[in-house]
């Protein structure tokens, strides 16, 4: 979660040079081969048959919808916010959790699921004066991400943590040179937007590796609550490198969707 937080300072600091599609496009190539290199190096095979499986294709396409959406969010809403709403992920994985998989989650976290999403709720703050349609850019995201995590729950076991990188990466440069192509506004990027790139990519697929480890070895309902701690990561960053004060109803509803996170952790440990 913090590699992951870094990697958001980085994408938001390139954003204010280069258009989104030519950022997922340089992302997605780069994290594309710096997992292609592993792979290749322990001798796994890049194209293998079960991409073409369903968990699989469904994978890539939540991938593209997650990944699309809140790399936006981070382009025109602040982070702290982006990445408060962000955190509503793990509700949603582990309600998916209960629906798709048949895992055991009782009425108390199917209580704290809700208090959650109320949680995001306070920061949308709709009908109010502060709400930004712009904000349901990360609402989106939030719900790519948790399909994928869900997907990846699901795929076949033959296809490595490796393999698995490199489909999810891959699946950027299509959609960023598409979302290029409608918007228009390619540039050449300087030396220090190449640099920030590259630092996002590097930071991006170390957390891209763990996370994704993580879902295919836990339960996922004991793993999804660490992702939380991806928002304290965020708002020290917020603040330090982009000056953001998130105000009150922000920090009120990062507290509420966290709060319900931590306790579905421990009701999960409990039982």
């Amino acid at each position: 979660m913090a590699g992951f937080a870094v990697e958001d300072m980085f994408l938001k600091s390139a954003a204010k040079t280069l258009p989104v599609g030519l950022i997922l496009m340089i992302f997605g190539t780069g994290g594309m081969l710096a997992f292609a290199a592993l792979a290749a190096r322990k001798r796994q095979r890049l194209l293998h048959p079960a991409i073409l499986s369903r968990p699989i294709l469904t994978r890539s396409v939540f991938e593209v919808m997650g990944r699309l959406f809140y790399t936006l969010a981070l382009a025109f809403t602040p982070l702290a916010n982006a990445s408060a709403i962000l955190q509503a992920t793990p509700l949603v994985v582990v309600a998916g959790a209960a629906l798709v998989f048949g895992e055991s989650v009782g009425w108390r976290r199917w209580l704290a699921i809700a208090v959650g999403f109320a949680g995001v709720l306070i920061i949308l703050r709709p009908g109010l004066e502060g709400f930004t349609p712009l904000s349901l850019l990360a609402v989106l995201g939030t719900l790519g991400f948790a399909g994928r995590d869900l997907a990846t729950r699901a795929a076949p076991q033959v296809l490595s943590n490796l393999q698995l990188g490199v489909y999810g990466f891959a699946m950027m440069v299509p959609t960023g040179a598409g979302l290029l192509a409608w918007s228009g506004g390619a540039v050449w990027p300087d030396a220090v937007t190449v640099g920030q790139m590259l630092a996002a990519t590097v930071f991006g697929v170390a957390a891209y590796y763990a996370l994704t480890a993580a879902m295919r070895m836990g339960q996922v309902s004991v793993i999804t609550p660490f992702r939380y701690t991806r928002l304290l990561f965020a708002l020290i960053l917020a603040m330090l490198v982009f000056a953001e004060r998130p105000d009150a109803l922000t920090l009120l509803g990062s507290a509420v969707i966290v709060a319900a996170g931590l306790y579905t952790l421990l009701t999960s440990r409990s039982r």
